[in-house]
Parts: C-alpha cells; sequence; structure tokens
C-alpha cells in the first residue's frame, strides 16, 4: 500500500534527482522507495556505508551535509551502558 511522505531538499538536489529518475525511466518516488527500501534491508554503522552514499554523492554534485538531530543526553546514556552489557556478555 502506498502513502504519502513530505520530504524538504536542496531545490538543487531535486532537479538533478529528477533528470537522473527520468534517464533511468523511474519516477522520483520510486527511486526513493528504492534508495529507503536498500537502507532497511541492511544494517550500516553509518551513512558513508551506504552502498549508496557514492551515487548520492555523485547527483549531488557537491559533498553531501547530513543532517541529524543530537542526540539527547538520555539516549546517549543508554547507549554507553547497552555497550557495557554488550562487552560483558561477551
Amino acid at each position: 500500500m502506498d502513502a504519502k511522505l513530505t520530504l524538504s531538499l536542496d531545490q538543487e538536489v531535486i532537479n538533478l534527482t529528477k533528470r537522473y529518475a527520468e534517464k533511468n525511466n523511474i519516477s522520483l518516488s520510486r527511486l526513493t522507495e528504492f534508495l529507503y527500501r536498500k537502507l532497511s534491508n541492511n544494517t550500516y554503522s553509518n551513512l558513508e556505508d551506504l552502498p549508496i552514499s557514492d551515487w548520492v554523492m555523485m547527483v549531488a554534485e557537491v559533498q553531501a551535509a547530513y543532517k541529524t538531530k543530537p542526540k539527547t543526553s538520555k539516549k546517549l546514556r543508554n547507549e554507553y551502558f547497552d555497550s557495557k552489557k554488550s562487552n560483558l556478555s561477551k
């Protein structure tokens, strides 16, 4: 079942990606879905490990800037204690 998603992207990236999608006979929506499917099917330790990062860099024609929300102190604390627990169980 398809659902709508609203994204905010740099206009230049949108234009370049639309051209890429058109050249490859795929809609921008299906291209985006393909990329999200790639993301969700594998586990990567960071964004640079993604098999699509080189393609994204090429389409953007500039260094990609990943905007992420800063982690809360609670999240950082939980990650720290979780890592300690996993080290103890080894």
